[in-house]
């Protein structure tokens, strides 16, 4: 799926999470802001320090990308653990989308603000190896400038704004 042009799209789509959340996705599908868990720790958390906190609905992250995923399965669980106790593990999601759903997967232009902090430089770094592993040179993307299309061409960058049915949802073992 990597080009020189970057990573090509299709109706095939990966997302990635922790294994705490199979049976759940299994069952009902990809839901928009789905971690219920990781939501009502942050909010206990929050209330603990006399914040308050408001939910906000997140759409479905996707990527083209099975290595992209299981990076991002890998932060799921990192961020999982610093609030709720257990073994999880990262697991990625093969997605098949019928046409209805895939011409509303977008760009995900939001992640321009993740790219200025600490953990955007190791998602750069990543890519940039997935990038290099596969003989190309690390994508350069100018955040303030970039064209829509470049987070998801060049950095494999998406969501959907819809709840994805677990009909078109496959778990990857391999």
């Amino acid at each position: 799926m990597l080009t020189e042009q970057g990573l090509a799209t299709s109706d095939t789509w990966y997302h990635g999470t922790s294994s705490a959340l199979i049976d759940s996705i299994k069952a009902q599908g990809l839901k928009r802001s789905g971690d219920k868990a990781l939501k009502a720790a942050a909010k206990k958390t929050m209330a603990t320090i006399g914040n308050s906190y408001t939910e906000s609905i997140e759409p479905v992250f996707l990527t083209q990308s099975k290595e992209l995923a299981f990076y991002w399965a890998e932060q799921t669980v990192r961020d999982r653990s610093v609030r709720i106790e257990g073994e999880e593990q990262p697991v990625v999601f093969e997605i098949k989308l019928p046409e209805e759903q895939n011409i509303k997967v977008k760009p995900d232009v939001g992640a321009a603000s993740l790219l200025l902090v600490k953990e955007g430089e190791n998602f750069m770094a990543f890519l940039a190896g997935i990038y290099q592993s596969n003989g190309f040179g690390a994508p350069e993307i100018d955040l303030m400038k970039a064209d829509r299309l470049e987070y998801l061409n060049k950095l494999g960058m998406a969501y959907v704004n819809v709840d994805i049915d677990a009909s078109y949802l496959t778990l990857i073992t391999d």
